[in-house]
C-alpha cells in the first residue's frame, strides 16, 4: 500500500501500511521502482519454489505409494541452471542499483544548500548564504502529552511526537543540497517521502540532495539511537511554491535582521552672536607721529 495523500497535501505513513511509498522526489521514485522489481522477482521465485514443494509433498507422498529414489545423487546441468539464474538476477539488479546510488550523492547543480546539525535532542537548520538559521524540536503540545502519563490517542493529537515548533521550509522543483553533521553524538536525518536517510556524525560532513515535486508536509524522525530522548527528535519538512518560499525567506531575513541603531541626537543650533559695537573714530584711527622740527 502506497503512502496516502490527503487533500491538504500531507503525506504520512498509515497504520498497517505494508509496502513502502513512492515518495515525492526522483530519489524516492528510483528506490520505489527498484524495490518493486526485487519484490516481484522474489514473489515469482517464491511461487515456483514453494509450488514445486507443495506438488512434491502432496503428489509423491507415502500414502499414495510413492517410493523414494535412492539412486539419484545430483544433476549437474540442473545445479548449474539454479546457480546461474540467481547470479544473472543479481548482476541485472547491480547496474540500476549502482547508478541510483551514484545519482543519490551527485549534489552538483544545486539551487540552494541547507546545513543540518543534530543535537541532543533537536535539529538546527542553516540556509547557507542567506543568513537564516533556527532550531527545530518537538512541539510543546506533544511534549506536554508525553509527560502527562495518559494514554495518548489520535483524538488528542493526530501527529503525536511528529510535530515540531519550527518546520524546515523548502521550495518545490528546486535541487536542494543538504550537508549534515552533528555536535555531540551520531544522529540520522530521515524523511521517508524524500527517499533517503543520512547519518549526522560529529566531525564529519555528509551530503545528500532532494528535489521535491509537489507541495506538502513531509514528516520524519531521527533514525539513529542517540540517547534517552532519541524518540523525541521529529523532522517536519514543508514544501511550498518558489514564490511562497521567497516570501517566507524575506520575512525570516527581516525578522532576524539587527535592529537599526538609534539616531544620534541633533545638537540645538547656537544663537547667532550679536554684532560687536562699532569702534569710535579716535580709537579706529591710528595715532600720527608728531612732525619733526626742520
Amino acid at each position: 500500500m502506497a503512502l496516502a495523500q490527503d487533500p491538504a497535501g500531507h503525506t504520512d505513513p498509515k497504520p498497517w501500511q505494508l509496502n513502502m511509498g513512492p515518495g515525492v522526489t526522483p530519489t524516492s521514485h528510483a528506490a520505489y521502482d527498484a524495490h518493486m522489481i526485487v519484490l516481484w522477482v522474489c514473489v515469482i521465485i517464491g511461487v515456483l519454489v514453494f509450488g514445486a514443494m507443495a506438488v512434491a509433498i502432496f503428489r509423491f507422498r507415502k500414502s499414495k505409494g510413492a517410493v523414494p529414489d535412492t539412486t539419484l545423487t545430483h544433476n549437474t546441468k540442473l545445479e548449474a541452471v539454479w546457480t546461474a539464474i540467481p547470479i544473472l538476477i543479481l548482476v541485472g539488479l547491480a547496474f540500476p542499483s549502482t547508478s541510483g546510488l551514484i545519482r543519490m550523492y551527485d549534489v552538483r547543480d544545486s539551487g540552494m544548500t541547507v546545513k543540518v546539525t543534530g543535537y541532543q535532542w533537536m535539529w538546527k537548520y542553516e540556509y547557507l548564504g542567506e543568513e537564516v538559521s533556527f532550531t527545530s524540536r518537538l512541539d510543546r503540545k506533544s511534549d506536554d502529552l508525553r509527560q502527562s502519563g495518559k494514554v495518548v490517542t489520535a483524538a488528542d493529537d493526530p501527529h503525536y511526537l511528529l510535530n515540531v515548533d519550527n518546520v524546515l521550509v523548502l521550495p518545490v522543483d528546486t535541487k536542494v543540497r543538504f550537508v549534515l553533521t552533528a555536535d555531540d553524538v551520531i544522529h540520522s536525518w530521515w524523511v521517508p517521502a524524500l527517499g533517503w536517510k543520512q547519518d549526522a556524525v560529529p566531525g564529519i560532513v555528509n551530503e545528500a540532495w532532494a528535489q521535491i515535486e509537489k507541495p506538502g508536509v513531509y514528516r520524519g524522525q531521527c533514525a539513529e539511537l542517540c540517547g534517552k530522548d532519541h524518540g523525541f527528535m521529529p523532522i517536519v519538512v514543508k514544501a511550498v511554491s518558489k514564490a511562497e518560499f521567497a516570501t517566507w525567506l524575506a520575512a525570516e531575513k527581516a525578522k532576524r535582521a539587527p535592529a537599526p541603531e538609534p539616531a544620534a541626537p541633533v545638537a540645538a543650533p547656537e544663537a547667532e552672536a550679536a554684532p560687536a559695537p562699532a569702534a569710535t573714530a579716535s580709537a579706529a584711527q591710528p595715532i600720527q607721529p608728531a612732525a619733526q622740527a626742520g
